[in-house]
């Protein structure tokens, strides 16, 4: 087994006998049960083992277990921000001015200045009225369905929306109704069947496992047919997608017809953490008062929001490094079709690598680090079965030559595995 995949004692279950015995019989049970599930996921060849950066997070990374610099291609730095001196810097600043955290939540002590401005920022980039901010996209996604709906309304959500709207969605007691990934015709069915108050369509912009694109001009006009609200979350969209880094509704060309936008300022924005819920200033309001991963979680930290507020200033002047990424992305999925791969999604910086066995996906991973490339294998749970990938992330940072040493690496591997010939 390649060095970078050993996995430390699974868990901790092969050196059980080791620790030191507990007497209640039911944490005993819950401990054999584990073991035997972890077992089985290592048996499968889908057990997830985290390798350890030693390096900030950029293009150019260290890992334990090597001292050589590695190129990494399956982070969401979109922007290659992450580590920008610039960022780091500012961030730095208010740290000392504004201190490490506010220890409360925002309606008791827990809003500064800075928390205000950034939320205006987000708004003025989106061109929406107003934006909240939460600890995560999670807590986001969390919050908003639970508050707004009631059993009196549905909400019809693609049925591959990322796990936190799944969560969201189950949290509330509203009409609960899935259409097939994408289906336009499966989700005007069900559109002209409900006889629901309030009609909330809830989609991913971009699918992170796939790369494709939500059919949003399409489903803004559906909207619009059936009096119905549209929720989109834009994770793998702000700040670099679209001509301006507005996202899939600037990709698409509806700008503005989106009711509600969720996003995160931990992936393109910055890479830390924090993410938000940006439309209507009634709509912001009432969350304020009503959302509870917003009213029971701390104020993000003041180091986070001068990250968050210092990206916003370049993305307001600036689309270069949108553009950037995009110029990154055409090199490498038009390289690698050609080179006989298979890429999944459309024209986007994610970028699936599809070989179908988990095992191949994650021994493909393995080979890579060790030509100096780091990328990660994704297999059941996270994608369905007989759908294992690598998926490669591409950075406005990367450099045409990083791009074309990856690509190199791919071909080399793939011979040698014989994905390709």
């Amino acid at each position: 087994m390649p060095v970078f995949s050993k996995i430390l004692s699974l868990a901790g279950c092969a050196g059980r006998q080791q620790l030191r015995p507990y007497s209640a019989a039911a944490q005993s049970q819950l401990r054999e049960l584990l073991c035997q599930q972890l077992s089985g996921i290592q048996e499968a060849g889908t057990f997830k083992a985290e390798r350890i950066i030693t390096s900030s997070q950029s293009t150019q990374i260290t890992v334990q277990g090597s001292d050589q610099k590695i190129l990494n291609f399956c982070a969401n730095n979109y922007l290659g921000l992450a580590n920008n001196p610039e960022i780091v810097q500012y961030s730095q600043q208010l740290l000392a001015k504004y201190g490490a955290g506010l220890s409360s939540v925002r309606f008791i002590c827990g809003t500064q200045d800075i928390h205000k401005q950034l939320e205006r920022k987000i708004a003025q980039f989106h061109g929406r009225e107003d934006t909240i901010l939460y600890a995560s996209c999670f807590d986001a996604n969390a919050g908003i369905f639970e508050a707004i709906l009631t059993p009196e309304d549905a909400v019809f959500s693609d049925e591959l929306n990322h796990a936190s709207i799944i969560d969201g969605i189950r949290l509330r007691r509203a009409k609960k109704q899935r259409y097939k990934h994408r289906n336009l015709a499966d989700l005007e069915q069900q559109l002209r069947s409900t006889d629901a108050r309030l009609k909330l369509i809830a989609t991913d912009g971009v699918f992170s496992m796939d790369g494709n694109i939500a059919p949003l001009a399409r489903i803004v006009e559906l909207a619009k047919k059936y009096d119905a609200l549209v929720f989109v979350d834009e994770c793998h969209a702000t700040g670099f997608f679209g001509a301006t880094g507005r996202g899939t509704e600037e990709y698409d060309n509806v700008m503005g017809e989106v009711d509600i936008i969720n996003s995160t300022l931990g992936k393109a924005l910055g890479g830390a953490s924090g993410g938000y819920t940006t439309g209507p200033a009634e709509l912001i309001s009432f969350l304020r008062q009503k959302s509870r991963p917003y009213l029971f979680s701390n104020t993000l930290p003041p180091a986070v929001v001068a990250v968050g507020l210092k990206v916003m200033d370049m993305l307001l002047s600036s689309s270069e490094l949108t553009q950037r990424v995009q110029s990154n992305t055409q090199r490498f999925r038009e390289a690698m079709t050609k080179a006989g791969f298979t890429i999944a999604g459309e024209n986007h910086p994610i970028c699936p690598v599809m070989l179908g066995d988990a095992r191949l996906a994650s021994t493909f991973a393995d080979e890579m680090l060790t030509r100096g490339i780091y990328v990660i294998g994704f297999s059941y749970p996270v994608v369905p079965q007989g759908k294992a990938r690598i998926r490669v992330q591409i950075s406005a940072a990367h450099t045409e030559a990083e791009i074309d040493r990856a690509i190199q690496a791919f071909i080399e591997v793939g011979r040698s595995l014989k994905v390709i010939k």
